[in-house]
Protein backbone atom coordinates (compact mmCIF):
# COMPACT_ATOMS: atom_id res chain seq x y z
CA UNK A 1 0.00 0.00 0.00
CA UNK A 2 1.55 3.21 -0.96
CA UNK A 3 1.38 6.29 1.22
CA UNK A 4 -1.18 7.89 -0.61
CA UNK A 5 -3.69 5.26 -0.13
CA UNK A 6 -2.57 4.43 3.49
CA UNK A 7 -3.06 8.18 4.52
CA UNK A 8 -6.31 9.19 2.26
CA UNK A 9 -8.51 8.75 5.71
CA UNK A 10 -6.89 11.34 7.27
CA UNK A 11 -8.24 14.13 4.70
CA UNK A 12 -12.16 13.01 4.46
CA UNK A 13 -14.06 16.63 5.72
CA UNK A 14 -17.84 16.44 5.67
CA UNK A 15 -20.07 17.02 2.69
CA UNK A 16 -21.13 20.82 2.31
CA UNK A 17 -24.78 20.26 3.00
CA UNK A 18 -23.39 18.90 5.88
CA UNK A 19 -20.78 20.97 7.39
CA UNK A 20 -22.94 23.14 10.04
CA UNK A 21 -19.72 25.49 10.42
CA UNK A 22 -19.81 26.43 6.62
CA UNK A 23 -23.65 26.69 5.93
CA UNK A 24 -23.56 29.24 9.10
CA UNK A 25 -21.08 31.40 7.38
CA UNK A 26 -21.93 34.48 5.95
CA UNK A 27 -20.64 32.76 2.34
CA UNK A 28 -23.86 30.47 2.82
CA UNK A 29 -26.58 32.69 3.58
CA UNK A 30 -28.06 32.42 -0.56
CA UNK A 31 -28.57 28.69 1.15
CA UNK A 32 -30.33 29.87 3.98
CA UNK A 33 -32.50 31.79 2.33
CA UNK A 34 -33.46 29.31 -0.42
CA UNK A 35 -34.03 27.25 2.28
CA UNK A 36 -36.87 29.32 4.07
CA UNK A 37 -38.47 29.33 0.93
CA UNK A 38 -38.10 25.66 -0.03
CA UNK A 39 -39.19 23.77 3.22
CA UNK A 40 -42.72 25.45 3.26
CA UNK A 41 -43.07 25.36 -0.10
CA UNK A 42 -42.62 21.49 0.06
CA UNK A 43 -45.00 20.93 3.06
CA UNK A 44 -47.40 23.08 1.34
CA UNK A 45 -47.83 21.16 -1.82
CA UNK A 46 -47.95 17.97 0.78
CA UNK A 47 -50.48 19.70 2.16
CA UNK A 48 -52.03 20.77 -0.40
CA UNK A 49 -52.40 24.17 0.57
CA UNK A 50 -53.89 26.14 -2.08
CA UNK A 51 -54.51 29.47 -0.93
CA UNK A 52 -54.21 31.17 2.35
CA UNK A 53 -56.24 34.03 4.69
CA UNK A 54 -53.92 35.59 7.06
CA UNK A 55 -54.52 37.22 10.03
CA UNK A 56 -52.40 40.18 11.59
CA UNK A 57 -52.32 41.69 14.80
CA UNK A 58 -50.89 42.16 18.10
CA UNK A 59 -48.76 39.58 20.34
CA UNK A 60 -49.92 41.54 23.57
CA UNK A 61 -53.83 41.48 22.96
CA UNK A 62 -54.60 38.21 25.56
CA UNK A 63 -57.73 36.32 25.98
CA UNK A 64 -58.61 37.83 29.33
CA UNK A 65 -57.34 40.98 28.82
CA UNK A 66 -59.12 44.55 28.59
CA UNK A 67 -59.40 44.56 25.04
CA UNK A 68 -59.82 40.41 25.33
CA UNK A 69 -62.97 41.01 22.45
CA UNK A 70 -60.55 41.71 20.00
CA UNK A 71 -59.04 37.73 20.95
CA UNK A 72 -62.90 36.43 21.00
CA UNK A 73 -63.61 38.10 17.63
CA UNK A 74 -60.12 36.95 15.30
CA UNK A 75 -60.85 33.75 17.06
CA UNK A 76 -64.42 33.16 15.76
CA UNK A 77 -64.05 34.84 12.67
CA UNK A 78 -61.47 32.23 11.76
CA UNK A 79 -63.58 29.72 12.38
CA UNK A 80 -66.28 31.34 10.56
CA UNK A 81 -63.49 30.95 7.55
CA UNK A 82 -62.47 27.89 7.83
CA UNK A 83 -66.07 26.35 7.69
CA UNK A 84 -66.03 28.39 4.37
CA UNK A 85 -63.32 27.70 2.91
CA UNK A 86 -63.96 23.77 3.81
CA UNK A 87 -67.30 24.42 1.76
CA UNK A 88 -65.47 25.24 -1.65
CA UNK A 89 -65.13 22.14 -3.27
CA UNK A 90 -61.94 21.04 -5.41
CA UNK A 91 -59.25 18.74 -3.83
CA UNK A 92 -57.01 21.27 -2.07
CA UNK A 93 -57.74 23.14 0.98
CA UNK A 94 -58.96 26.75 0.74
CA UNK A 95 -58.43 29.65 3.00
CA UNK A 96 -56.60 28.40 5.13
CA UNK A 97 -55.63 30.68 8.70
CA UNK A 98 -52.68 31.77 8.62
CA UNK A 99 -50.48 33.55 11.52
CA UNK A 100 -47.62 34.55 12.99
CA UNK A 101 -47.37 31.68 15.10
CA UNK A 102 -46.72 33.23 18.09
CA UNK A 103 -49.47 34.58 21.17
CA UNK A 104 -52.38 37.13 21.11
CA UNK A 105 -54.02 37.64 18.01
CA UNK A 106 -51.94 34.81 16.12
CA UNK A 107 -53.02 32.59 18.81
CA UNK A 108 -56.76 33.10 18.23
CA UNK A 109 -56.53 32.74 14.55
CA UNK A 110 -54.66 29.59 14.44
CA UNK A 111 -57.29 28.57 17.70
CA UNK A 112 -60.62 29.52 15.75
CA UNK A 113 -59.11 27.39 12.41
CA UNK A 114 -58.87 24.57 14.76
CA UNK A 115 -62.01 24.84 16.48
CA UNK A 116 -63.32 23.87 13.06
CA UNK A 117 -60.99 21.32 12.92
CA UNK A 118 -59.27 22.70 9.77
CA UNK A 119 -55.60 22.77 8.88
CA UNK A 120 -53.94 26.11 10.30
CA UNK A 121 -50.53 27.96 9.49
CA UNK A 122 -48.09 29.54 11.47
CA UNK A 123 -44.89 31.40 10.14
CA UNK A 124 -43.16 31.70 13.51
CA UNK A 125 -39.73 34.17 13.61
CA UNK A 126 -36.92 34.28 16.33
CA UNK A 127 -36.73 37.60 18.47
CA UNK A 128 -34.67 38.24 20.90
CA UNK A 129 -37.57 38.07 23.35
CA UNK A 130 -38.45 34.48 22.08
CA UNK A 131 -41.49 34.32 20.68
CA UNK A 132 -42.85 30.76 20.62
CA UNK A 133 -45.51 29.15 18.39
CA UNK A 134 -48.87 28.41 19.81
CA UNK A 135 -50.13 25.37 20.56
CA UNK A 136 -53.13 25.97 17.89
CA UNK A 137 -51.13 25.32 15.06
CA UNK A 138 -50.65 22.37 12.66
CA UNK A 139 -47.63 20.52 14.23
CA UNK A 140 -46.44 19.94 10.08
CA UNK A 141 -47.54 23.45 9.02
CA UNK A 142 -45.50 25.63 11.94
CA UNK A 143 -42.46 26.97 10.79
CA UNK A 144 -39.84 29.13 11.97
CA UNK A 145 -37.95 31.48 10.20
CA UNK A 146 -34.63 33.81 10.49
CA UNK A 147 -35.33 36.35 7.94
CA UNK A 148 -38.02 38.42 8.22
CA UNK A 149 -38.41 39.04 4.27
CA UNK A 150 -38.61 35.57 3.64
CA UNK A 151 -41.73 35.25 6.23
CA UNK A 152 -43.07 38.38 4.68
CA UNK A 153 -43.08 36.28 1.35
CA UNK A 154 -44.70 33.22 2.58
CA UNK A 155 -47.54 35.73 4.06
CA UNK A 156 -48.11 37.63 0.62
CA UNK A 157 -47.94 34.78 -1.96
CA UNK A 158 -51.06 32.15 -1.57
CA UNK A 159 -53.15 34.59 0.65
CA UNK A 160 -56.46 35.48 -0.49
CA UNK A 161 -57.39 38.02 2.68
CA UNK A 162 -55.78 39.95 4.74
CA UNK A 163 -57.55 40.76 8.29
CA UNK A 164 -55.58 43.07 10.47
CA UNK A 165 -56.64 43.11 13.74
CA UNK A 166 -55.11 45.78 16.29
CA UNK A 167 -51.35 46.05 16.71
CA UNK A 168 -48.47 47.92 17.29
CA UNK A 169 -45.13 48.06 14.94
CA UNK A 170 -45.05 44.65 13.50
CA UNK A 171 -48.70 44.53 12.34
CA UNK A 172 -48.32 48.39 10.97
CA UNK A 173 -44.84 47.21 9.39
CA UNK A 174 -47.00 44.25 8.21
CA UNK A 175 -50.29 46.37 6.61
CA UNK A 176 -48.48 48.55 5.07
CA UNK A 177 -45.98 46.67 3.23
CA UNK A 178 -49.08 44.81 1.60
CA UNK A 179 -51.58 47.74 1.02
CA UNK A 180 -47.95 48.92 -0.80
CA UNK A 181 -48.03 45.84 -2.91
CA UNK A 182 -51.43 46.39 -3.87
CA UNK A 183 -51.60 49.75 -4.39
CA UNK A 184 -48.45 49.81 -6.90
CA UNK A 185 -49.52 46.65 -8.42
CA UNK A 186 -46.69 44.73 -7.39
CA UNK A 187 -49.13 42.08 -6.24
CA UNK A 188 -51.18 41.52 -9.21
CA UNK A 189 -53.66 38.81 -7.92
CA UNK A 190 -57.16 39.59 -5.77
CA UNK A 191 -56.36 40.27 -2.60
CA UNK A 192 -58.78 41.46 -0.32
CA UNK A 193 -57.67 43.68 2.78
CA UNK A 194 -59.91 44.03 6.18
CA UNK A 195 -58.98 45.82 9.22
CA UNK A 196 -61.24 44.53 12.09
CA UNK A 197 -61.73 47.34 14.78
CA UNK A 198 -62.73 50.38 12.90
CA UNK A 199 -62.46 52.62 15.91
CA UNK A 200 -59.21 51.66 16.90
CA UNK A 201 -57.80 52.01 13.04
CA UNK A 202 -59.41 55.43 12.70
CA UNK A 203 -57.92 56.99 15.84
CA UNK A 204 -54.85 55.28 14.97
CA UNK A 205 -54.38 56.41 11.40
CA UNK A 206 -56.04 59.20 9.96
CA UNK A 207 -56.37 58.29 6.24
CA UNK A 208 -58.26 61.04 4.83
CA UNK A 209 -55.07 63.24 6.02
CA UNK A 210 -53.33 61.56 3.71
CA UNK A 211 -55.84 62.18 1.19
CA UNK A 212 -55.89 65.80 2.03
CA UNK A 213 -52.67 66.13 2.09
CA UNK A 214 -52.03 64.31 -1.69
CA UNK A 215 -50.00 61.79 0.31
CA UNK A 216 -52.62 59.12 -1.34
CA UNK A 217 -55.15 59.03 -4.16
CA UNK A 218 -58.91 58.70 -2.81
CA UNK A 219 -59.40 55.80 -4.45
CA UNK A 220 -56.75 54.49 -2.74
CA UNK A 221 -58.97 54.02 -0.02
CA UNK A 222 -60.97 51.46 -1.42
CA UNK A 223 -58.05 49.02 -1.03
CA UNK A 224 -59.26 48.16 2.05
CA UNK A 225 -62.63 47.70 4.31
CA UNK A 226 -63.47 48.14 8.20
CA UNK A 227 -65.78 45.74 10.22
CA UNK A 228 -66.24 45.13 14.13
CA UNK A 229 -68.22 41.90 13.68
CA UNK A 230 -67.04 38.52 13.10
CA UNK A 231 -69.85 38.07 10.50
CA UNK A 232 -69.91 41.35 8.93
CA UNK A 233 -66.02 40.72 8.42
CA UNK A 234 -67.01 37.23 7.10
CA UNK A 235 -69.42 39.21 4.41
CA UNK A 236 -67.38 41.23 3.29
CA UNK A 237 -64.77 38.79 1.84
CA UNK A 238 -67.22 36.52 0.80
CA UNK A 239 -68.67 39.69 -1.22
CA UNK A 240 -65.27 40.62 -2.43
CA UNK A 241 -63.73 37.42 -3.01
CA UNK A 242 -66.64 34.57 -4.21
CA UNK A 243 -66.00 35.66 -7.09
CA UNK A 244 -62.55 34.14 -6.57
CA UNK A 245 -62.82 30.67 -5.18
CA UNK A 246 -64.34 29.12 -8.12
CA UNK A 247 -63.21 25.16 -7.91
CA UNK A 248 -61.50 25.31 -11.46
CA UNK A 249 -59.52 28.97 -10.67
CA UNK A 250 -55.43 27.99 -11.68
CA UNK A 251 -53.69 27.14 -8.46
CA UNK A 252 -50.89 29.26 -7.75
CA UNK A 253 -48.61 27.52 -10.34
CA UNK A 254 -45.25 26.75 -7.68
CA UNK A 255 -47.73 25.22 -5.11
CA UNK A 256 -49.35 23.34 -8.09
CA UNK A 257 -46.69 21.45 -9.15
CA UNK A 258 -46.05 17.53 -8.92
CA UNK A 259 -44.97 16.41 -5.42
CA UNK A 260 -43.48 13.26 -6.95
CA UNK A 261 -39.53 13.10 -7.82
CA UNK A 262 -38.73 13.62 -11.07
Amino acid sequence: MDELTKDSHLCRPPLAYRNEEFLKHADARPLRILSEYLEPLTHFRRHKIRDTVVFFGSARLAEDGPMGHYYQAARELARLITRWGESIDGGTNRLVITSGGGPGIMEAANRGAADAGGKTIGLNIGLPFEQFPNRYITPELCFEFHYFFMRKFWFAYLAKALVVFPGGFGTLDELFELLTLVQTKKLTKKIFILLYGSEYWNELINFKALVKHGMIAESDLALFKFADEPQQALDLMKESLSVYLKPDEPPTPAIATSTKPE
